[in-house]
């Protein structure tokens, strides 16, 4: 007579499934922070002043960095305010429609309106006038 094998004390092997959920949802979890906290930061590092309002645009065509120095960087690369006509002029050339130009201002906080207001005069004059200043967010 054949007895089952449930009787004799050998079980079924089974998977498990609620451990295996567990660790994707851990696994989850850790690549969206990870990917959360690779935000893309195209300026260089300055001191922003802060805004409730403010957001971060993350398709940018050109970055425009003025230091608490006044030292000005073009998509990171330092340009001096004598130059930096002829390097936009070069990088609308360069673009099929400047009219849909946009440019992100990143002026430091300490920086006086005289420099920065001579640095959008040069932006406008170039024939760019989708000009963003941008701010930090207050944490």
């Amino acid at each position: 007579m054949k007895v089952p094998s449930g009787y004799l004390g050998i079980k079924k092997p089974r998977i498990e499934m609620l451990p295996l959920i567990d660790i994707v949802f851990l696994l989850l979890v850790f690549f969206i922070y990870a990917m959360l906290s690779m935000a893309v930061h195209r300026s260089l590092p300055v001191s922003l002043p802060v805004s409730s309002a403010a957001e971060l645009h993350t398709e940018l065509n050109l970055t425009i960095t003025v230091n608490h120095q006044g030292e000005i960087f073009l998509d990171r690369i330092k340009v001096s305010l004598d130059d930096l006509p002829a390097a936009l002029q070069e990088k609308t050339r360069k673009a099929s429609d400047v009219k849909s130009m946009q440019v992100d201002l990143f002026a430091d906080k300490t920086l006086s309106y005289q420099e920065l207001y001579r640095v959008l005069d040069i932006i406008r004059t170039a024939g760019i006038s989708n000009v963003s200043l941008q701010a930090g967010t207050i944490k």
